[in-house]
C-alpha cells in the first residue's frame, strides 16, 4: 500500500471519530425531517394496517379459513372487513396530506428564515 492510500485510509477513519460541528444546513435538514417524519410514519403504519385488514377480509371470502375459525358463512363478514380495510387505504392519503400540511404551517416561518439566512451567505 503506497503512502497516499495509507493517508487516505487514516483520514477516513479519523473523521469518524472527530466531533462534527452543526452547520445551519444540518439544522435546516433536521427541521425538514421533523416536518415530514410524523406524516410518513403515520401513512406507512395506517396504510399497512388497512392493507392487512383488507387482506383478511379477502381471505375470509376466498378461502375456507372462516370455517376453520368457526364462522359458518364467512362471505358477509369477509366483505365487511375487506371494505373497512379498503376505506382505510383510500383515506390514508388525504389524512397524510392533512398532517403534512399542518406540520408545514407550524414550521414554515422557522424554515424560511433559516433558508434565507443560508442563501444570503
Amino acid at each position: 500500500m503506497d503512502n497516499n492510500s495509507q493517508n487516505f485510509m487514516v483520514e477516513k477513519i479519523r473523521t469518524q471519530y472527530m466531533e462534527k460541528e452543526n452547520t445551519e444546513l444540518d439544522v435546516l435538514r433536521a427541521l425538514d425531517a421533523k416536518v415530514n417524519r410524523p406524516a410518513n410514519i403515520f401513512a406507512y403504519v395506517f396504510g399497512s394496517i388497512g392493507a392487512i385488514i383488507m387482506g383478511s377480509g379477502m381471505s375470509l371470502v376466498m378461502t375456507d379459513i372462516g370455517e376453520t375459525i368457526g364462522i359458518g358463512d364467512s362471505m358477509v363478514p369477509g366483505i365487511i372487513i375487506g371494505v373497512i380495510g379498503m376505506v382505510m387505504a383510500i383515506i390514508n392519503y388525504p389524512i397524510y396530506k392533512n398532517i403534512l400540511s399542518s406540520r408545514k404551517k407550524k414550521y414554515a416561518d422557522e424554515i424560511i428564515k433559516l433558508s434565507d439566512k443560508i442563501m444570503k451567505k
